[in-house]
């Protein structure tokens, strides 16, 4: 995988505690940083929103058009809860 550099600030208090915590396990700020990156990302594609609309597409004018006037034909008892189900993901 080719890689590219990405420049970004952070508070010189944090880039110390960076280097303190990768000294501790021999290992490179770098290293440390693509660590938490890949980590913290891995967490977020667990999160239900991101699973619900990570592949979604956008739709079309034509699409936009037909949902909206499907929606705003509904009526007040068309729009109330009937009934709910607890899924645990």
């Amino acid at each position: 995988m080719a890689t590219k550099m990405l420049n970004f600030k952070l508070d010189e208090s944090e880039i110390y505690e960076m280097k303190e915590v990768a000294g501790v396990f021999n290992m490179s700020v770098t290293d440390l940083l693509k660590n938490a990156i890949h980590e913290y990302l891995n967490e977020l594609k667990k999160d239900p929103y991101y699973r619900l609309t990570a592949n979604v597409q956008e739709a079309s004018e034509e699409e936009s058009k037909e949902i909206l006037e499907a929606i705003s034909e509904l009526t007040d008892d068309d729009l109330k809860i009937s009934s709910t189900d607890h899924i645990n993901i």
